[in-house]
């Protein structure tokens, strides 16, 4: 099949799974309601609460740059930013397209080597899933008896399944065992035909610069700040979820840990393989929601809120860097 097509299939697909979700989360639920509901909302809340956002990514694209410092660049901070919400842009329209576009925009914004930068990426990825492992543990600490059910019901119990299914299969384990030998073969098949020819191929040149990118963790010159960086954009995640609270009447009583907890089912939600996170992200803060008494349809209205807000600001801040990474790099 033309790989094309296979794109193209393949984003339908994704797309058509994103709307399902939606679908399911709006079951039952008067859509003119949401929307009056979400016209009634108190819009300066929601400007305010962009803000915590957008610096967050300015915060993430400092800490982008720490990770690539090690590696000897030091690419301009602002060509990192643009590159970080031109990547979110990206992920809009293919989930998991945006770790490696952004890469490849400042790959050649300030000539970074691009296996090295996507080595960068997934360590940030990797910090970023610890984190919100951490807010998971501490939402269920401060919620236990009110969220215990909805954890072990919604995530724990099918990522236990999951797993059983996993090792329970010989067919799924056999698949896993081969994938992974065949990638050992094949990269050391490629080590071997280079020392051969004396050159190094483009398969073991991208896979040096990925482990070089991957060991930047360990090579940091400031750690602390990384650290605080990293505490940061999620301080800011949770503020602005907490003040787009005051946007709506249904919401607006809430205290910092339904704050929490939607911080997590959120970031759950915009991880899942579906542009944008739609109908996940719906799905999971409106059910969330209503653990702390707000009803299905307010807390779709909230959601829905929230997620819009959050898109048109990527879709702005992604266009206008494209806008001035093209005016002030016209060759790229």
């Amino acid at each position: 099949m033309n790989s094309k097509v296979f794109s193209v299939l393949k984003l339908l697909l994704l797309l058509a799974i994103a709307f399902g979700l939606l679908a399911f989360a709006f079951k039952g639920i008067s859509l003119r309601s949401i929307v009056q509901e979400i016209l009634r909302a108190d819009v300066s809340w929601v400007l305010i609460s962009l803000v915590p956002s957008i610096i967050a990514l300015i915060s993430r694209s400092y800490r982008w740059n720490l990770l690539i410092e090690p590696l000897g660049y030091k690419p301009k901070l602002t060509k990192t930013f643009y590159a970080l919400t031109i990547g979110y842009f990206a992920n809009l329209a293919f989930p998991r397209l945006g770790e490696v576009t952004r890469c490849a925009v400042l790959s050649k914004a300030e000539s970074v080597p691009f296996n090295m930068l996507l080595g960068t990426v997934i360590v940030e990825r990797v910090v970023d899933l610890l984190t919100l492992i951490i807010c998971l543990i501490l939402a269920a600490v401060i919620e236990l008896s009110r969220l215990g059910a909805f954890l072990v019901g919604t995530i724990i119990d099918p990522f236990i399944e999951k797993v059983k299914q996993v090792f329970n299969s010989p067919l799924l384990l056999s698949a896993l065992a081969i994938v992974i030998i065949a990638i050992v073969i094949v990269v050391r098949y490629f080590q071997v035909k280079s020392r051969k020819e004396k050159r190094e191929s483009r398969i073991v040149h991208l896979i040096k610069g990925l482990v070089s990118g991957l060991k930047s963790i360990s090579q940091l010159k400031r750690p602390w700040l990384f650290v605080f960086h990293s505490v940061l954009i999620w301080l800011l995640y949770f503020l602005s979820v907490y003040l787009c609270f005051f946007a709506l009447p249904a919401t607006s009583g809430l205290g910092f840990s339904a704050a929490l907890f939607l911080l997590v089912a959120g970031g759950l939600g915009m991880s899942a393989p579906v542009q944008g996170g739609i109908g996940a992200y719906h799905l999971l803060v409106s059910q969330g929601l209503m653990l702390f008494g707000v009803s299905r349809q307010d807390g779709l209205a909230f959601a829905t809120l929230v997620h819009a807000s959050q898109m048109v600001m990527i879709i702005i801040l992604g266009l206008v860097s494209l806008l001035l990474l093209f005016l002030r790099n016209k060759k790229y």
